[in-house]
Formats: structure tokens, sequence, C-alpha cells
């Protein structure tokens, strides 16, 4: 009540400066006006103070005399109102918005807890698993100098040769969809270039760019081994059996005393040559057959399309399977 009958107070004194400051900013620079004006300046104010009154009446009834509810929240409404009209004759009077009457304290902000920073726990990286060691015994029959554990490292293929490559597997595969359906079925999915260099670091050698680009489109063969596709009867392998071939070889070489060979094993008799990149069948001669990867697929790609034949054998199609028949 003691708070209701505060802010009546500070309403009624608010609207009387109001007022005051709005018949100051009202006179003229001139001699006092007539009589007559002074009565009704007189009338004005004594309304003025009729209605504080009555307001200041208002509050003090609803304080004494407790009606309910409803009359406190008319009463607390009634001095809301004095409170803004009040604001709003001083505005209009000095052309400047009052500081209001009772400011509400702010509250108190809550105190924010110190965090203290911490570094990010590193997540531990695995490292590569490498070709020898406990967990990775050598196969039967592989000596341990067969058995190489170099760093694997991705080597860029050179846009050009890639392209060619491709180029030629494009030729190859649009035969074979439209003649040898069942054949084209089999073409492996794309190699990995990691898979690719894992395996020369496990043989010590690096993979020609044509290579590692035709390996980087069909990983090898997939499907039964009747339905495969082959390079005039010549399997194609996928870099593991590269890799394991080129093992078969080592032991074999080691075996005999022999060095390590450089060549790899890309097909049942053919072979690269790590060192040029020339495509060989060394079980049958020591001559190269191609100068390299690329030109032997592009020569496959011509026997397919124009019918002549290739290691001796000419391509033929029965029940949607490609089959490569001897010539005469």
């Amino acid at each position: 009540m003691l708070k209701l009958l505060r802010l009546a107070l500070t309403a009624a004194i608010l609207t009387a400066i109001a007022v005051r400051l709005r018949r100051r900013a009202r006179m003229p620079g001139k001699p006092p006006a007539p009589p007559a004006p002074q009565v009704a300046g007189r009338t004005r104010m004594g309304l003025v103070w009729a209605a504080i009154a009555g307001v200041v009446a208002l509050t003090l009834a609803a304080a004494i005399i407790p009606t309910g509810p409803q009359v406190l929240a008319e009463a607390q409404s009634a001095v809301y109102q004095a409170q803004q009209s009040a604001m709003t004759v001083a505005m209009g009077a000095n052309g400047q918005s009052p500081a209001p009457a009772m400011p509400t304290p702010a509250m108190p902000m809550p105190a924010m807890p110190t965090t203290t920073s911490i570094a990010p726990t590193p997540t531990p990286v695995a490292p590569t698993p490498t070709a020898t060691g406990p967990a990775a015994t050598p196969p039967l029959g592989i000596p341990a100098a067969c058995m190489l554990s170099g760093r694997a490292t991705v080597r860029p293929i050179s846009p050009r040769v890639r392209a060619a490559v491709d180029r030629q597997w494009r030729r190859i595969e649009r035969w074979l969809r439209e003649h040898a359906p069942r054949t084209y079925a089999s073409l492996g999915a794309p190699g990995r270039a990691g898979t690719i260099a894992l395996a020369e670091a496990q043989t010590g050698l690096e993979f020609p760019d044509d290579l590692r680009a035709s390996l980087l489109r069909h990983n090898g063969m997939s499907g039964p081994p009747a339905a495969r596709f082959g390079f005039g009867g010549e399997q194609v392998l996928g870099v593991r059996e590269i890799r394991d071939q080129w093992r078969d070889s080592c032991a074999a070489r080691v075996g005999r005393g022999d060095p390590i060979g450089r060549l790899i094993r890309v097909g049942t008799l053919i072979e690269v040559d790590a060192d040029t990149g020339h495509v060989v069948a060394s079980m049958v001669r020591p001559d190269p057959i191609w100068p390299s990867y690329h030109a032997m697929l592009r020569d496959m790609a011509d026997a397919l399309e124009q019918g002549r034949p290739v290691f001796g054998a000419r391509a033929t199609v029965k029940g949607g399977l490609l089959r490569w028949s001897e010539t005469l």
C-alpha cells in the first residue's frame, strides 16, 4: 500500500511540474495577458489540481478499503495512466524525454563460471600396415626376400597418359557392350591408387603410368573364368594378382639363385618391364611385343573393331561371350 501511495504522490508532482513547464513554454515574450485569460488559466489549473486530487483519492481508497483484486488492479491502472500523461505533457513542454519516475533496478547478472581452456586431445592415427612383421606371415613357399615392406606412396599419373589409356578402354568397352554383353559384364571395377601404391611397395617396383591408369579403370576381371575378358586369350590381372604373381616369380628366381626380376606379370604370359615399360613375353621370346601397355590396349581395340588377329587369334562371339579362335 505504501508503494501505491508513493506512486500516486509521484504522479501528482510530475503532473504539476509538467503543467508548469508547459505554461512557461507557451508564455510569449510580451507584457502579461489581460485579466480574462488569467481567470481561464486559473480555472484550467484548478481542474488539473482537481484531477490530481482525484487520482490521489482513488489510490488512497484502493489502499485503505480492500475491495478485492479487481479494485486494486483498476487503481494501479489509474496510477500508470497518470504517470504516462505527466510524461507526455513534459515531453511537449521541453521537447525531451524525461527520466522515468521510478526506474526499475537492473537485475544483477549471474556470475559466469570461469572455464579453463582444455587443449583438444589428438586422435591417434593408426600406422599404415606394412607387408612384414608379426601380423604379416610370409605365404607358404615365399622367401622373406620376396616380402618387401617399403613405404607406400601414391604417385601422380600424367593426365595425357591417363586420357590415352581411357580412350582405348572406351573403344574396347563399346565393342563388348554391343557384341559380347556377357563378357562386358566381367570387366572389373576401378582400382584404387592406394592399393596400387601398396603393391609397388611390396614388390619394390614402380608400375609404369599406362599400367596404373589401366588398373584405375579396371582392376582385373570378375565372374566365372570362362566369361572373363582377356587379351587374345591372355588373362587380365588385378593389382593383388599382379603382386602375387611377382612373389611366385621372385620365389622361383631366389630358389635358382638368380637376382630378383624387374618384370611385372600382368597376364598369363604377358609381362611389363618396370624399367622400360615394354610389354614382353619372356617365356616365349626376349624381344618386346609392344613398346608400352597403352600400345597393347590400342592393338587390342583395333583387333576387336577390325576383326584382325592378335597373338595369332581372332575374336569371335558365342552366346554373348568373347572367344579367341586360333587362325590358320
